[in-house]
C-alpha cells in the first residue's frame, strides 16, 4: 500500500528535523527519511571507552532567557529538557599564538567582552565597543535573528568584508587578531568573508555560551520525540536514490535504497544540495541555478583527535582554546602547509562525572583538505554499511593524532602520560557520517565580493520541493533553526510563524 503524507523530510540533520516539527506541530503528517543509523547530522554524537564524543556541536549561544535560540527552542517545546552547563563568563573561548603563554579572552555578556579584552588592551576600549556595537547592529538586519519581524535582507550589509571591518576600527594587530581567534566557527576565509558570517556566529556566544551535558545529540533526540508525539513518522536506514515524478513532471514521491516508495503533497531536502540536483536530475532545474551551485567553493573539512585520559591527570577547563601558531594565520587559517600540520587547532575538554575539577576527554580539531585523503575516496564507512578503508588509513590517520599531540604538549606538558585512548575522524568520516560534499564543514564559501552566489531561496523551480539546511544560507546551530523557520514561513506563510513566536516569546515574558 501506498504511504502518503502531507510532507516529507528528506535528511535529519538539524534543519531537516525542526521543519518537521514546525509542520507536524500544524497538524500535518509529517514524515522524516534519514539514510543514517544515527539521526542528527552534525548533531550526531559517538560513544567510546563509555565516553560520549560531539562531532559538530561544540558549544551553542543564545540559549539564555530572553534570546532568539530560547525563544526558539521554547517553541519547539524542547528547551526545558535540555541538560546544558555554561561555559565560562570571563572567558567561553581563549585564543593563543605561537610560544606566548597569554590567553586572550571572548567574554560572555557586552560590557564584560569588552572589559576582558582592555586588561589586555587598555588603549582599545573604543573599538572594543564600537566592535560590540556593530555585531549586533549587522545581526539586527538578518530576517528572523530577533526571532519575529524583518523578512528580507538588507543587501548593502551582506557586502561588508571582515578584515576591512576589523582593520577599520583597530590598527593593532594583535587585537585584530584576538576578535578573530574564534574563525574557526566559519571556517576561517576572513580576507574575503563576508562580516555578517563573522557577525551571527560570534554574537550569540557572547550573548551567552553553553555546552550540551550530554553531546549534541541530545537536541536531536528531543527533537525526535516531539516529531513522534506529534504524529510524525520518522525512518533510518532510509537513504533516497530515486525521485519520483509522474507523466506531467510533478514531484510525487521518492524511492530508497531499499525499494519502498514513500509518497507526498510537499517535499524538503534537508540533504547536501550537490546531491539533491543530482537526484532530482540536472536537466529539471534552471542551468544557471545547477552551474551556480557546482560552482561554489566547498569550505575546508577538518581532522578531529579524541582523547580518552586517565583519571584525575588534566585538570578540566570550562572554556575553549583556538590555537594559531602565529597572529597572521587568523586571516586564512584553513590554508596550511602540510608538513607544519596542524598551524591551528580548537580544544575542548569534557568534564569527569566523578570529578568536575578534571577532564575526562579532550578533542581537538584542525583544518584539513579533502586531497589528504583522496587516495581511499573510493570507500565508505557507516554503522548502516561498514567497511575498512584499510592499514595504510590506519597509519595516516595515527601519525596525524602523534602530529596532534606533540603540538598540544607544548600547551600540556607530559599529555601523552596522561592519554588512556585514542581516537580519530577525518574528512572521509564527516562526509559518509554528515552527507556533506568532500566533508566539509559548514557547506560552502561565502565571499563579500559576491555575497548573493552562494545565497539560495528555501523555494526551488519544482514547486512543492523545499530546501533547508546548512547549504541554504547559513550553518550553525542558530544559522539551520532560522532557516528551517524560514522554510517553513513559505510553506505555511510568514503570518503564522510569526504569529506563533510572538505567542511564545509573550508566553517566555509573562513567565520571566
Amino acid at each position: 500500500m501506498k504511504k502518503q503524507y502531507d510532507i516529507l523530510v528528506i535528511g535529519s540533520g538539524l534543519g531537516g528535523l525542526v521543519s518537521a516539527l514546525i509542520l507536524a506541530k500544524e497538524g500535518l503528517k509529517v514524515c522524516v527519511l534519514e539514510k543514517n543509523n544515527q539521526y542528527g547530522g552534525n548533531l550526531q554524537t559517538f560513544s567510546r571507552d563509555k565516553l560520549i564524543f560531539d562531532t559538530g556541536v561544540h558549544y551553542i549561544g543564545g540559549l539564555s532567557e530572553g534570546q532568539n535560540l530560547h525563544h526558539f527552542f521554547s517553541y519547539l517545546e524542547i528547551m526545558n529538557d535540555l541538560e546544558l552547563q555554561k561555559m565560562d563568563e570571563n572567558g567561553y573561548d581563549k585564543i593563543t599564538f605561537g610560544e606566548d603563554s597569554t590567553e586572550y579572552p571572548h567574554a560572555q555578556g557586552y560590557k564584560n567582552f569588552v572589559n576582558q579584552l582592555v586588561e589586555f588592551f587598555p588603549e582599545e576600549r573604543q573599538s572594543l565597543e564600537i566592535y560590540c556595537q556593530e555585531i549586533q547592529e549587522i545581526c539586527n538586519y538578518f530576517p528572523r535573528y530577533n526571532v519575529v519581524g524583518k523578512d528580507s535582507y538588507n543587501e548593502e550589509i551582506l557586502h561588508l568584508n571582515t578584515k576591512r571591518f576589523i582593520e577599520s576600527i583597530t590598527s593593532n594587530e594583535k587585537l585584530q587578531a584576538v576578535l578573530l581567534g574564534s574563525n574557526f566557527l566559519y571556517a576561517g576565509d576572513s580576507e574575503n568573508t563576508p562580516f555578517y558570517v563573522h557577525a551571527l556566529t560570534v554574537n550569540s556566544y557572547i550573548q551567552s555560551a553553553y555546552k550540551c551535558s550530554k553531546g549534541g545529540s541530545q537536541i536531536s533526540k528531543l527533537l525526535i520525540k516531539k516529531l513522534r508525539e506529534n504524529g510524525a513518522e520518522v525512518y533510518k536506514h532510509s537513504e533516497v536514490s530515486e525521485m519520483i515524478f509522474d507523466e506531467k513532471e510533478i514531484l510525487r514521491g521518492v524511492k530508497t535504497i531499499s525499494g519502498k516508495e514513500f509518497y507526498a503533497n510537499l517535499f524538503i531536502s534537508n540533504i547536501e544540495i550537490r546531491s539533491m540536483i543530482q537526484l532530482i536530475g540536472e536537466k529539471k532545474l534552471k542551468k544557471s541555478f545547477v552551474n551556480r551551485v557546482l560552482s561554489w567553493e566547498p569550505i575546508s573539512s577538518c581532522f578531529s583527535v579524541y582523547l580518552v585520559l586517565k583519571p584525575k591527570e588534566i585538570r578540566n577547563f570550562n572554556y575553549n582554546i583556538y590555537h594559531y601558531s602565529s597572529e597572521n594565520l587568523v586571516w586564512n587559517s584553513f590554508k596550511y602547509e602540510k608538513e607544519n600540520w596542524p598551524e591551528t587547532y580548537m580544544l575542548s575538554s569534557t568534564p569527569s562525572k566523578q570529578n568536575t575539577e578534571f577532564a575526562e576527554s579532550l578533542t581537538a580539531i584542525s583544518y584539513m583538505n579533502f586531497e589528504e585523503v583522496k587516495e581511499w575516496e573510493n570507500t565508505f564507512n557507516t554503522i548502516a554499511d561498514e567497511q575498512e578503508r584499510g592499514k595504510l588509513y590506519e597509519k595516516f590517520k595515527l601519525e596525524k593524532a602523534e602530529k596532534m599531540i606533540d603540538a598540544l604538549e607544548k600547551k600540556f606538558p607530559d599529555l601523552r602520560a596522561s592519554i588512556k585512548n585514542i581516537y580519530t575522524s577525518s574528512p572521509l568520516s564527516y562526509r559518509d557520517y554528515i552527507g556533506s560534499f568532500d566533508g566539509n564543514m559548514y557547506g560552502y564559501s561565502k565571499a563579500s565580493e559576491n555575497p548573493l552566489k552562494t545565497m539560495v531561496s528555501p523555494r526551488t523551480k519544482i514547486n512543492n520541493l523545499f530546501l533547508t539546511g546548512q547549504s541554504v544560507n547559513m550553518h550553525g546551530i542558530l544559522g539551520c533553526t532560522i532557516g528551517a523557520f524560514n522554510t517553513c514561513a513559505e510553506i505555511l506563510g510568514k503570518e503564522v510563524i510569526d504569529e506563533r513566536l510572538t505567542q511564545i516569546i509573550n508566553k517566555n515574558k509573562s513567565e520571566k
